[in-house]
């Protein structure tokens, strides 16, 4: 069976997916967006809640107990939502400027694309950033030869991941359906539950993405051992949070579908 047969719509996430191998840019965007509040936020922390819209992510770093306390002995009162519309203003220039300087695609993924659009599919892309941050990832991703039929920004539903309301809205404004008929793709327990709950066939990448966190001459330098344990790690979390099938990046997707065809 042809992959057509069973599929008609791919929705990719971008960074750690597409883009970024690590997931860098939201880290050091957020982690300095908080900095120059006198609040120190580790990389652990900053990834916790990847996937999310950016918004729903400070919100998360806000509750989070340890850096409450820091926030609260910095700033000298608990955190609002008149504080998260404040870090969402200073976020963007930051996360635009960081995910210009990682928006290079990763490897196997313009060929992916290639392969899906010989086969009839149409490509379908969501995103935690807004609109505006992903203004130069667009730029630069098309300059490589990447675009989407279609993108879903953070904002542009009434909810972000976990929901599905924003492969809700690829479907609808693409005229896909049913939801089986859709593949998800994505390196965040947030948006493998999303791809989940949303009905689709759900492709999680362990390697290239945010759950182990490093670029890839990093990833490589490690001993084996410890590589193949990091991505096992990543692995089971994605598996846990609903994914039918992980892979190592997205260059190892259309085999999986072949397979699933």
């Amino acid at each position: 069976m042809a992959i057509r047969d069973r599929f008609d719509l791919v929705i990719f996430d971008w960074a750690g997916t597409m883009v970024d191998f690590g997931c860098h840019a939201p880290v050091i965007a957020l982690r300095e967006a908080f900095a120059v509040r006198g609040v120190d936020i580790s990389d652990a922390q900053a990834r916790r809640d990847m996937g999310k819209s950016k918004a729903d992510h400070v919100r998360a770093l806000l509750r989070d107990p340890d850096i409450n306390e820091t926030w609260t002995r910095a700033r000298g009162s608990l955190s609002e939502e008149e504080d998260v519309r404040e870090l969402m203003a200073d976020l963007g220039p930051l996360m635009r400027h960081q995910a210009a300087n990682a928006a290079r695609l990763i490897e196997g993924a313009a060929a992916v694309v290639e392969a899906l659009r010989a086969e009839g599919i149409k490509i379908g892309s969501s995103t935690g950033y807004t609109r505006e941050m992903m203004a130069p990832v667009l730029r630069e991703a098309a300059a490589q030869g990447y675009v989407p039929d279609h993108l879903v920004c953070s904002g542009e539903t009434p909810a972000g991941r976990p929901t599905p309301l924003m492969i809700y809205k690829a479907c609808a404004e693409l005229g896909v359906w049913p939801l089986t008929r859709v593949v998800k793709v994505d390196d965040t327990d947030a948006g493998v539950a999303e791809g989940r709950a949303a009905g689709c066939f759900t492709v999680g990448l362990a390697a290239s993405g945010n759950g182990v966190g490093l670029s890839q001459k990093a990833l490589s330098a490690l001993p084996a051992a410890e590589r193949a344990a990091r991505i096992g790690a990543a692995g089971k979390s994605l598996l846990a949070a609903g994914a039918d099938v992980v892979i190592d990046t997205v260059a190892e997707l259309m085999a999986v579908l072949r397979s699933a065809a």
